[in-house]
């Protein structure tokens, strides 16, 4: 319903663009290059994933197992903070790509759930 793996790829690189120029503390979580953006791997799994948890091909469980989420993300210290900085991240990308609708709504609340899912620190 976005449009297809290049729509969900370029929300993913606007997502990561937008965390790397106004979320840096979240950017610095990830491999980034010299500059402080979100390097290409991140970048590129993520997408992965996303194509895969939209109902895509399931390349992501493929090349990496499941995705166990909060496991593979337990060495990060995921607070309120955190939270609402990806969510920042992420509305500003769907906005920024014209993301509307049932649609919108559908991925708003995932999203949060997911985000909220993840927070293994209090605060």
């Amino acid at each position: 319903m976005l449009g297809g793996a290049d729509t969900v790829r370029a929300l993913v690189e606007t997502f990561y663009d937008v965390m790397s120029e106004r979320e840096p503390a979240l950017a610095r979580l990830h491999e980034v290059t010299p500059e402080g953006r979100v390097a290409r791997g991140p970048r590129d799994r993520f997408a992965m994933f996303l194509i895969g948890w939209l109902g895509g091909p399931q390349d992501y469980i493929e090349h990496h197992g499941h995705p166990r989420l909060r496991m593979r993300h337990g060495r990060v210290a995921v607070s309120l903070a955190m939270r609402d900085a990806w969510l920042r991240s992420m509305t500003a990308a769907m906005d920024a790509h014209g993301i509307t609708g049932e649609v919108r709504a559908f991925l708003d609340a995932r999203f949060a759930d997911v985000a909220d899912f993840m927070r293994n620190v209090d605060g």
